[in-house]
């Protein structure tokens, strides 16, 4: 008897738990946003790093709601983005980073420039937004191995935009140094990577010049490093101060 009576309430209950149940009937998001950020003046896609201090994309779904709540990811290190997991429907699409921003507004808070763009995504969709960077920074030569097993490297840096709001002073050049390709402030080895700081408009009159920076310690042999070279201004993008980089580049300590 106590048998049958047990077997009678799990029924109920099981049978309330799923007449209680809200299933999600809502097909998962398959549809792919792709493409790439580039540097207006040499068409090159801007290299960055590969989390919230490096590009940043920007959603708006404008399909159910006129304030939609922001929805982000970041690029790749070499500026170009993809994600395949994106929701079908109407987006405004913005991005962020080291660079004029692409939206702007006045003292009033009205937009008085806007290169967002406003798409359906179905399917693949592939952007470019193409940006002024803050900086330039380009190598000079291939990084080289001094006696003491140190290494330096030559870079110059010069201004990426004429809009003068967006010249700022530049407050400090890093040499980031690790063992993967993925280099940057977001990963690096504190050992051998160097900080330059600036103060004021001290680094005004080495734009465009030769700067050379060395590790700060010897490197191990027999191992591969990545090596490259980040500076930024005095101007906050979304709350962060982000480096303009070059490419990341790779040498053999013998």
């Amino acid at each position: 008897m106590k048998k049958i009576v047990y077997s009678a309430v799990f029924s109920f209950v099981l049978l309330m738990g799923f007449s209680c149940t809200d299933y999600d009937n809502y097909d998962e998001p398959q549809e792919t946003l792709k493409g790439a950020v580039v540097d207006k003046n040499t068409k090159r896609t801007l290299q960055t790093e590969t989390n919230d201090a490096g590009i940043r994309i920007k959603l708006l779904e404008y399909s159910w709601s006129d304030d939609p709540t922001p929805y982000y990811f970041y690029s790749m290190q070499d500026g170009t983005f993809n994600n395949t997991k994106i929701f079908k429907g109407n987006y405004n699409v913005s991005v962020e980073g080291a660079f004029v921003p692409i939206i702007q507004r006045d003292n009033n808070g009205n937009i008085i420039k806007d290169d967002s763009k406003t798409v359906d995504i179905k399917g693949t969709v592939d952007l470019t937004f193409e940006v002024e960077p803050f900086l330039n920074v380009e190598w000079v030569g291939e990084p080289f191995l001094n006696a003491d097993k140190t290494v330096t490297v030559n870079v110059k840096i010069t201004r990426g935009t004429s809009d003068a709001n967006y010249q700022k002073n530049i407050t400090d050049l890093y040499l980031f140094v690790n063992t993967n390709p993925y280099t940057g402030n977001n990963n690096y080895d504190n050992n051998y990577s160097t900080q330059i700081r600036y103060d004021g408009s001290d680094a005004n009159s080495l734009l465009g010049t030769t700067i050379s920076v060395t590790t700060k310690a010897a490197l191990p042999a027999s191992r591969a490093f990545y090596l490259r070279v980040g500076a930024r201004i005095d101007y906050e993008t979304a709350g962060r101060k982000r480096y303009n980089y070059n490419e990341v580049k790779s040498m053999q300590i013998p």
